[in-house]
């Protein structure tokens, strides 16, 4: 990337439609920092935990969201169960919401930019993104390819019940009254639902190429 402004590339979309691989491997190609937002609150609730604060504590959450280092992301236990319950109860707290937007915002502002990856990273992080993809794929597909990955790990999982899970978080995740799952008006549609990974992913750089 040329050195000057920040370069940065917004990724956003429903669970389960590939965008953290996706957003990973763009940061790579293009020598620019990667942040999976999805783990800013499952990290704050995670040290809250591990240091026997209480997580409905609104004023504790915030300050421990203001202090967020990027090496507390690195936490590997970030990404079980127990990390994701922890991540909805400190989630309610304005005062987490507010040092994560600008926890976000400083990352993205650093040289050479950066690629970040959620829910509301174009409409409402980076709504001045120099790239906005909007990563989706059909609930059928999504909750295949989410079946697939558990039961690759051991885990008996019925599809069906996948599939009603990735609808009700669709409809969750695109109905709340803040920050709402949707493609910002000037994102970059990229339906993954015929494509894999190598497919996905030059179908990207394709569109970054094209804004640069």
């Amino acid at each position: 990337m040329a050195s000057g402004k920040p370069f940065v590339i917004a990724i956003d979309g429903p669970a389960a439609a590939g965008k953290g691989t996706l957003a990973e491997r763009l940061a790579a190609h293009y020598g620019l920092a990667y942040l999976d937002t999805g783990l800013l609150y499952r990290a704050i609730g995670r040290l809250m935990a591990d240091r026997g604060f209480d997580l409905d504590d609104p004023v504790i959450a915030g300050q421990i969201a203001e202090a967020l280092d990027p090496e507390d992301l690195t936490h590997p236990g970030l990404r079980g169960r127990e990390a994701g319950e922890f991540a909805s109860r400190v989630a309610v707290h304005p005062s987490v919401r507010s040092a994560l937007v600008a926890f976000q915002r400083g990352f993205a502002g650093r040289a050479p930019g950066a690629v970040l990856d959620g829910r509301d990273i174009g409409t409402v992080i980076c709504p001045d993104a120099d790239v906005k993809i909007f990563v989706t794929a059909s609930p059928e597909v999504r909750a295949r390819r989410r079946t697939d990955e558990l039961a690759a790990k051991g885990r008996d999982v019925d599809y069906e019940r996948i599939l009603a899970e990735v609808r009700e978080r669709d409809a969750r995740d695109s109905g709340r009254a803040t920050a709402p799952l949707k493609a910002a008006d000037d994102a970059v549609i990229l339906d993954t639902s015929a494509l894999d990974r190598e497919g996905a992913f030059r179908a990207a750089v394709a569109i970054v190429d094209a804004r640069r």
